[in-house]
């Protein structure tokens, strides 16, 4: 549960790190929505490739997949470092079509390393999936604790926002260099593991075989895999398995479309200035990170988590409330409220999204539970993008065009 934690962490670090650092990228190019553009571009990579990913999943090894993608967030990362550094933090479109280009390349790596990692971990416990899922979220709570002291550190500094930005790009390089031996060394090594992986090999899952040969079971593997086609039942296709779980697919889907639509580009650039002048966005993206983190881990309470399939659905679309709460606090209400209403945002997001994963896989074999679990994560990712592009509606009637 710590590695896949860990793994989780990984997986958000890099994007996180970009609307984290949302001030100093809005220092350098304030004419350009920072925030909102980068939030946009990031999905149409993520999105192609996952499609691409999850249409070939049966064909594709994961142990493979997953290096790429944690192995292209490496690079990403040190990229930023680099154009910042080649450029003097100077500003201009060059540079910031170089950030923009490093973001699509974020999209394309968090396609490979989310949709692969959750469609491995369907197959096994879902405590697995909680932890993975609760280090998704500590990517944004670890970023923007980073972040609040880092800029505290520098502030008085000269060029203390850029020093304090480059110190927290160079701690996401090191934790994608963690993943990166975490999964490739460890991970396959850990006896519960070789255990899920065997058992779904022999359930007729090809997508382990690398991992499995790693862990040192090959010959295992394979001779359950020659039984497996002859014995083995048919598996569902991708599209049965959506039909049979269309609701937990519109779930995710519409719990990430809302919050996208209102975090991050509404909490930079509508809510106004007030008395924490320019820590006030970093404090509301701290605290949804956060409750975001903590709410991962309240259906490990059995007694808590809803796992109705009508009780999510009601539940998820009863945030729908959530924007003319923000509309209307950002119009009338003070900070205190703002913070409060934020923070209850990324409550629900993190507490449903644990719900839906976690409850979603169950009765399924192995490669079916793998083949949904990257099914969900693209629903996920379309919900993102449209929320994306429905967080530009905000800029109606405002003169930042």
């Amino acid at each position: 549960m710590a590695v896949c934690w860990v793994l989780g962490l990984g997986t958000l670090i890099a994007w996180n790190t970009m609307v984290t650092i949302g001030d100093y990228y809005y220092n350098l190019f304030p004419k350009y929505h920072p925030s909102r553009v980068l939030t946009l571009l990031y999905q149409p990579f993520a999105l192609v490739t996952l499609a691409t990913l999850s249409y070939n999943e049966a064909k594709i090894s994961t142990r493979m997949r997953i290096l790429v993608g944690y192995t292209l967030f490496f690079l990403g990362t040190s990229m930023l470092v680099f154009v910042d550094l080649a450029t003097s933090g100077t500003g201009g479109i060059g540079p910031y079509i170089s950030i923009c280009a490093i973001v699509g390349g974020f999209g394309v790596a968090g396609a490979h390393v989310e949709g692969g990692v959750l469609g491995e971990l369907s197959f096994m416990c879902p405590e697995f999936i909680q932890s993975f899922s609760a280090g998704l979220a500590a990517a944004g709570a670890l970023t923007s604790a980073i972040r609040l002291v880092t800029k505290a550190a520098f502030e008085k500094y000269d060029n203390g926002l850029r020093k304090g930005t480059m110190l927290f790009l160079a701690i996401s390089t090191f934790i994608e260099f963690l993943c990166i031996l975490l999964y490739a060394i460890y991970f396959p090594r850990l006896p519960i593991i070789k255990y899920y992986r065997s058992k779904a090999a022999s359930e007729g899952s090809k997508t382990v075989s690398a991992d499995l040969a790693v862990a040192g079971i090959q010959k295992q593997a394979s001779d359950r895999e020659v039984q497996n086609d002859a014995n083995l039942p048919h598996r569902l296709n991708n599209k049965q398995l959506f039909m049979q779980n269309i609701d937990y697919a519109v779930d995710l889907f519409l719990i990430y479309a809302l919050t996208l639509s209102i975090f991050p580009g509404f909490i930079f650039e509508n809510t106004g200035q007030h008395q924490l002048g320019s820590w006030y966005p970093l404090v509301l993206v701290a605290m949804f990170n956060v409750l975001d983190l903590m709410s991962r881990y309240i259906p490990l309470a059995q007694c808590v988590k809803i796992e109705s399939r009508k009780g999510l659905l009601i539940a998820t679309l009863s945030r729908v409330l959530f924007l003319p709460a923000f509309y209307f606090t950002a119009k009338y209400g003070d900070q205190g409220w703002m913070i409060m209403l934020t923070s209850i945002l990324g409550l629900t997001n993190g507490y449903l999204s644990v719900c839906v994963m976690t409850v979603a896989p169950k009765g399924y074999k192995g490669p079916e539970q793998n083949a949904l679990g990257n099914i969900l994560v693209l629903c996920l990712l379309c919900g993102v993008f449209v929320g994306g592009c429905l967080d530009w509606l905000w800029l109606i009637g405002k003169n930042t065009f």
